[in-house]
């Protein structure tokens, strides 16, 4: 896919996504450098940097020290995906705080990430920028999924991510003209031993009767940081057996 010696930052590199989305883009001989507040900060790996997003000295350092290292980044890669610890619980108990809060932590620090790897790609004039979204963000939640099971769908996820879509949009119209592109990918759920009953319901809603693993992902974020994509920009691409064509 033509990502040979390009320089690929990855947000959450360690998560189930993540994970997927770093080796699939060593796989096309890309240079892929994972960042997540999973990694030790005396962590040795060259390919791997300790980042707080929502830390504005943190993401500073580490772009400071991608940008030392190779003088450029080629792709940026929005995965992280943090939240406070009463995430999930029902509408009527979310708190105006941590609503808030959450869109911050999620939208807001997507936005000062994408800020500075924007005018470093603007210098360069050339860049790649890939934020995953959700199906969520694109329709509304179907709440007979999750009945008889202890899963709540936060309303902030649905804002979250119905916004980094037009976020996406908004980077691509700006930017296009410095030759830097910007797409959404939204998965539909992804397996991770969640209760039996939700995949269940989960599997026979979906037109491809399965829910979606992280390798369904990671080729297609690969084909949008690659130059085979060069003139495919400000689109958002679900990936979700069918979920949202029905």
């Amino acid at each position: 896919m033509k990502l040979n010696n390009k320089i690929f930052i990855v947000t959450g590199g360690e998560g189930l996504i993540g994970k997927s989305i770093i080796k699939n883009i060593k796989k096309n001989e890309g240079i892929a450098i994972s960042l997540d507040i999973r990694i030790d900060k005396s962590n040795m790996d060259p390919d791997k940097y300790y980042l707080d997003t929502n830390n504005d000295n943190s993401i500073k350092d580490v772009l400071d020290k991608v940008i030392n290292r190779f003088g450029k980044i080629d792709g940026l890669v929005n995965n992280a995906y943090p939240r406070t610890s009463d995430w999930g619980q029902a509408f009527e108990d979310t708190s105006n705080e941590s609503f808030s809060l959450n869109l911050d932590m999620q939208l807001g620090r997507i936005f000062a990430i994408t800020k500075p790897v924007l005018k470093t790609m603007k210098l360069n004039q050339s860049g790649s920028i890939v934020n995953i979204a959700s199906i969520y963000g694109m329709v509304g939640n179907d709440f007979k999924i999750y009945e008889n099971t202890n899963i709540n769908p936060p309303v902030a996820y649905s804002a979250i991510k119905g916004g980094l879509i037009n976020f996406n949009r908004y980077i691509a119209s700006c930017y296009g003209k410095y030759n830097i592109r910007a797409n959404c990918i939204s998965p539909g759920g992804i397996f991770d031993n969640q209760d039996p009953i939700f995949v269940k319901n989960y599997e026979e809603k979906v037109p491809m009767k399965r829910m979606g693993k992280p390798d369904d992902i990671a080729p297609l974020v690969s084909f949008l940081l690659s130059d085979e994509s060069e003139y495919i920009t400000g689109q958002n691409i679900a990936i979700d057996g069918g979920w949202t064509c029905i």
